[in-house]
Order: structure tokens, then sequence, then C-alpha cells
């Protein structure tokens, strides 16, 4: 064989080899879907980024961010009908309170194995009352220690009220937070100042805000009132405090100076036309991008019982489908820890959309140094999840979802005036008791 043909050869042989590495390499890459419930396109580019900062870190590994519906329950119901389907997503984040229903469907995976074979992990890097939620095995109910892990905390909010400055000095009157300074801001200071800013004008409203459960649930808590009972295994909305909440909202929606309720209030916000918008930390990016006016966040009323909010949360976990497979599966984990890491949880938190779930200081100093929300009042987030907040928690003896359509139809009827605040109590608990114990 001369040296001619033996060169070409080996030269064949060797790119042969580098294509094999090629292909095997290619093969080798996984690609991992993931979702979030982004509030507005502000936040489904916060999360883009994400994906595609944490795509570039991962070697072997491909990400692709899928934006889901808005905050409706028809978010978490079309994850269901997908999971069942199959095409359900590797990773996707739910609301905390829906964690028992997907985990009690078996259609989420358990990562307590994973986990603890993974000596780079704690979890008790992230909040305590969110770490109870996501260790909870409801098949061992007393354990030394945790047989279950649903998912990682993605990050904490609470509700804070986003009113536009301007208007409030065209008004002239005290805004909120003075109020508060003022030992004030209760819910007679937060009616006449609704009426006080509709009265501006025709196409300007005192307050508003979206139709899901947090939003009116809170006021019940403000009464004194409760959804459920204390270990949530019934209802509890059958109480006088329920129904001094409802007669305050019937009074507060009377006045026609709020945003008709069920509708979007966020759009009139951002216009410039409404003084006060109940809503979370997710809704920063989309009001510090669009909102031409002079704005700032105040904290919520006191009710009867005091200031009452939510310590808000929500958890990334895993399609169990998507866990079958072991190279997909810790592909699936690595995905997990970046996204709910130190860097990934700044990156969101500088970009305004919450509040990282990681407990410690640097959190709490990363969340005030954001530049979307700079010269805020930003701690009327972080007083309320330190002092008044209630964490929001899956109900493991009942589907929430399936209850909850029977109360937000009912308290949507009673704030329009199809029924009183007594016809509600006299028969919800009625209506929602027979639901528990069906899991």
């Amino acid at each position: 064989m001369s040296k001619r043909v033996l060169t070409s050869l080996l030269l064949l042989t060797v790119l042969l080899l580098g294509l094999g590495v090629s292909l095997v390499s290619a093969q080798d890459e996984v690609t991992i879907t993931w979702r979030t419930r982004p509030d507005n396109q502000a936040e489904i580019d916060v999360y883009t980024a994400l994906s595609t900062s944490i795509d570039e870190r991962l070697d072997g590994v491909t990400l692709e961010y899928q934006a889901g519906g808005t905050e409706t329950a028809g978010y978490q119901a079309t994850l269901l009908t997908e999971l069942s389907a199959g095409t359900a997503p590797d990773i996707f984040w739910i609301p905390g309170t829906d964690v028992a229903t997907f985990a009690s469907e078996g259609v989420i995976a358990n990562l307590a194995e994973i986990a603890a074979a993974d000596a780079d992990f704690d979890v008790n890097a992230f909040y305590s009352q969110q770490v109870q939620e996501l260790t909870y095995n409801p098949d061992e109910m007393m354990s030394d220690a945790a047989t279950a892990l649903w998912g990682l905390p993605r990050d904490a909010s609470s509700f804070a009220l986003y009113y536009n400055v301007d208007l409030f000095e065209e008004a002239g009157i005290p805004t909120p937070t003075e109020l508060l300074e003022q030992g004030n801001w209760t819910w007679e200071t937060f009616l006449e100042t609704t009426v006080a800013i509709g009265e501006l004008g025709d196409d300007v409203f005192g307050f508003g805000m979206n139709a899901w459960w947090a939003n009116w649930w809170l006021f019940f808590n403000s009464a004194g009132g409760s959804y459920f009972n204390a270990d949530r295994t019934a209802c509890a909305l059958n109480t006088p405090e329920v129904n001094t909440a409802l007669n305050f909202m019937v009074e507060l929606w009377g006045t026609g100076e709020t945003v008709p309720f069920g509708t979007d209030a966020e759009p009139p916000f951002i216009a410039g036309n409404l003084g006060m918008f109940m809503n979370g930390r997710w809704a920063t990016p989309n009001t510090a991008a669009q909102a031409t006016f002079n704005w700032d966040y105040a904290e919520v009323p006191a009710g009867p019982a005091g200031q009452s909010n939510w310590l808000f949360w929500g958890a990334y976990v895993v399609n169990a489908n998507s866990m079958m497979d072991p190279a997909k599966a810790d592909a699936i984990w690595a995905v997990l820890k970046e996204l709910t890491s130190v860097e990934a949880q700044s990156q969101v938190t500088a970009l305004g959309a919450n509040i990282p779930s990681r407990a410690g200081q640097d959190a709490i100093d990363a969340f005030f140094a954001s530049p979307v929300s700079e010269g805020k009042n930003n701690a009327a987030f972080t007083n309320a999840l330190a002092n008044y907040a209630v964490a929001e928690a899956p109900l493991w003896g009942a589907n929430f979802q399936e209850i909850d359509a029977i109360v937000s139809a009912e308290v949507t009827k009673v704030i329009n005036g199809e029924i009183t605040p007594d016809d509600f109590t006299a028969s919800i608990c009625d209506q929602v008791d027979p639901l528990f114990g069906g899991m």
C-alpha cells in the first residue's frame, strides 16, 4: 500500500471518528421542557432570559421554555390534561395550593431519593413554611426523616397595593402609606380613598383586583374569618366573620368606583386610570416597563381583625413520566437546582418579578437592590411577609380546584348582587364539605 493511500485512509479514519464523537454528543444532548405561568409579556421575557442563561451553563442540556396561561385555574387544568395525555413539559411551576392535588394524582415525581443522594443539596436553604409543605407525605404522616419532596420552591411574595401617586395628588388626599403611618389605614379609610379617586372622572376607578381566590380570601382573613378549619379538613365559610367581609366587599363594589369584579384590573392601572391595584410582586416588571405615571407600593388596609396578607409561593415540580429515564432524570434534577439556585433567583429578583424563596439576608438584600423598583416602597412586601402573612398551603383532603370553582362562583354572585352574604354563608359549606375525603 502506498504512503499516499495509507495517509488518505488514516485521514478518513480520523474524520469518521470525529463524526462518531459528534454523533454521540448529539445523542447525549437532553432536551428539557419547562413552563411557568407568567402574568404578562414582561415576565415571559424574564423567564426566557433565565432559560437561555441556564442552557448556556449546562453542558449536554437543551432547555425549552414554555409560557403558560394567565393567572387562572385553567393553567393547572391544562397541565393535568397534558399530564394524562403524555404531552406535559418535564418541569413546570404550580401554585403552592396545588401541590397536594398533583401529588395525589400521581402525576408529579417524589424527588426525595434523588435529593438525598446529592451531597451538595440542602432543602433547608428555603423558607421553612415552604419546605414543610413540600416534604409532607400523606402516607407517612409521622416520620423522623422527610420521605417526600414534591418539588423546589421557586419564589415568595405577598400582596401589595400598586398605587398611582399622580391620581392621589390630583385628588388631594393622603396616600395609603401616609395613612398607615398615621395609624389610620383601615377598611373605612380604604373605602373613602377608593371613592375619592373614582370621583376624578368617569373613566377613573379607585380600586381594582382580579377575581382569583387570594384577593377576596384576604378580606375574609382580615375580618377574622377563613376558608377552611384549622387542619384544613372542612369548610369554614359559614361564619359571621366571612359574612362581615362579604358585606364590606358588596359595599366597596357598590360605590361604582371599582373595576367591575371579574375584569382584569391590570390594564386600567397601566393606562393610568386606576388609583389602587392589588397584586403580587410578579406584576412589577410590567408596571415598571409600561406605566408612564408616578407609582409606588403600599401595604394593604387593616380589617376588623387587623392587617392580613399572603406568603405566596409556588414550586417547580417534575413530570413523573419524565423521571422514568435515568439519563433524563439526572438532567432534570440539574436543571431544577439551577432554576432555584442563588444565581437564578438573584437574576429573577433583579428583574423585579418576585422575592427569592431562599432564606437569609442575602436574598432580602438582592430583593431590595432590584433596579426595576429602585426608590419604591419595597418594604410593603417584606413587612407583610415578616409580620402578618399567612402561607398558602396545599389541601391534602380534597381537590382545591374543585372546591374553589364552586366558592369563586358564589363569591362572584355576592359581589355582583345576585345573592346576599347571608345566602352565601347559609349554603356554601353544604356545597363544599361533601368534596372532602374524595382524594
